[in-house]
């Protein structure tokens, strides 16, 4: 039964970031996994070979992470979003979505182009845009993508992927509407490819993004754990707090339930 006009409804969603870009959470009666990674500290090759320094282990092992209906992979080139063990861990989910390109290199991935969308149970997801480091940095870094997850009565939650562009996160927010929650790759990835240009969001340009994202909450994930991770929280906390925007950030802390409650007003 639908609630009269006028009615404030309460919305809540429960995520557990387990590290890095890593975070569980359930909406629309699925459970959503991004980016696994769950090896342990240590170096590791990844695209392009370049060794990227794990400093630590992920606050929750993946045998005790329990039920995982769906993976949001943002891409599968960098161990730092697609480790080992997460490669393992993903022939144990039913449906694993990244990009057309990750399709082609991973067995049981679905690829889904820019603004193609797929429905799943009562959740549409719309795979969107990213950019994972300055203009014209595909030839090197690769193809990524960021995620919207949309569903009746539901607030709608942008996953960004490993994106640096506030100009996506732009034409996202132009084409998509509002949108309630960013669970938002941070940290100023930078293993020297692009000098100073980093290749996730950092401090001011997550500020850029926000506004960008109108009121929606952020929930800031991908900025510890790995030494080329340049930015940490509290710098970033420094710059919503500048720009009087610390009031939108959950910041979570590995391991730990966060939970993000949501109020609404029906409309007719």
């Amino acid at each position: 039964m639908n609630s009269p006009v006028g009615i404030d409804n309460v919305t809540t969603l429960e995520l557990l970031h387990i590290g890095g870009p890593t975070i569980r959470f359930g909406y629309g009666d699925l459970v959503w996994l991004t980016d696994p990674t769950f090896d342990e500290p240590g170096d590791y090759v990844g695209g392009g070979g370049i060794t990227l320094a794990k400093l630590t282990g992920p606050a929750v092992a993946a045998a005790d992470l329990g039920r995982v209906d769906v993976v949001l992979l943002s891409h599968d080139q960098h161990p730092d979003n697609l480790d080992r063990s997460g490669r393992e861990f993903l022939a144990g989910v039913e449906t694993v979505l990244s990009t057309p390109d990750a399709a082609g290199r991973v067995e049981g991935v679905r690829g889904l182009a820019n603004w193609e969308s797929i429905r799943l149970g009562a959740v549409t997801v719309t795979a969107v845009p990213a950019l994972h480091g300055p203009d014209g940095c595909e030839p090197l870094t690769g193809v990524v993508t960021g995620f919207v997850l949309q569903a009746d009565g539901l607030p709608t939650v942008y996953v960004s992927g490993d994106n640096a562009s506030v100009d996506y996160v732009q034409r996202i927010a132009d084409r998509v509407g509002r949108l309630d929650l960013a669970i938002l790759n941070v940290g100023a990835a930078n293993a020297d490819r692009f000098g100073d240009s980093d290749m996730t969001l950092n401090g001011r340009t997550a500020v850029r993004a926000s506004h960008a994202l109108g009121d929606a909450l952020v929930v800031p994930v991908h900025a510890e754990g790995w030494a080329h991770f340049s930015e940490h929280l509290d710098y970033l906390t420094h710059r919503f707090t500048l720009a009087d925007r610390a009031h939108l950030l959950r910041i979570p802390t590995p391991g730990v339930p966060l939970t993000v409650d949501f109020t609404t007003v029906t409309t007719p």
